[in-house]
């Protein structure tokens, strides 16, 4: 009988100890599957940032051409591109969990969206400037892409949100929480301090 007792309790504490291990291979593969969710919407917020990136020389360059243009307005935006680009290269792979280092390159980021929109008021006083063509396709590029930036950035904060709900979930929390750093919550896109909406290029 205590034969039986032992081996009743045994089997009960393997069966649990199974469920607790299916549940928990589970758990993992989830957050798996969310995190690289996220990671693949990080790639896409970083495709339309490097894009605004990549029409700013031209968009420079077609503004020093006109006479009078006001210098420190240009060279304010060239040296925001330029933080940019020191504060991407400075940014850990895992900048997604990384809540300084996130927040530095939204900074930046945000940095160069008011350079930008202080060089686009300035153009409104050059009439000879907003009848180039070439100005006129930056514009329409420029315009898409501040278009998709802020659709891309909505789109990783659902996916982000999607994660940390998953992860700060019972008893999700309980299995994360064994693998160290490997599931930290992920950071959010906040509204640049004062902004109610996402502000419109206007030319």
């Amino acid at each position: 009988m205590a034969n039986r007792a032992t081996l009743g309790c045994f089997g009960a504490i393997v069966v649990v100890v199974l469920i607790a291990l299916l549940g928990g291979v589970g758990t993992y593969n989830n957050l798996v599957s969310l995190d690289q969710a996220v990671q693949a919407q990080w790639g896409q917020v970083e495709n339309v940032y490097q894009r605004r990136a990549d029409l700013i020389p031209n968009l420079v360059q077609t503004v020093k051409g006109v006479a009078n243009f006001e210098k420190s307005t240009y060279i304010a935006v060239a040296q925001a591109r330029s933080k940019v680009g020191q504060v991407q290269a400075a940014t850990p792979s895992n900048v997604t969990s990384d809540a300084q280092s996130f927040g530095k390159f939204q900074a930046a980021q945000d940095g160069l969206s008011s350079a930008l929109s202080r060089l686009l008021v300035v153009v409104e006083r050059y009439p000879d400037l907003k009848a180039n063509e070439n100005f006129l396709e930056l514009q329409s590029q420029l315009e898409g892409t501040e278009n998709r930036i802020s659709v891309e950035r909505m789109r990783y904060n659902q996916v982000a949100q999607s994660f940390n709900t998953a992860r700060q979930s019972f008893p999700t929390a309980v299995y994360a929480g064994f693998f160290g750093d490997r599931f930290k919550p992920k950071a959010y896109f906040q509204a640049q301090a004062g902004a109610q909406t996402v502000p419109k290029v206007k030319f």
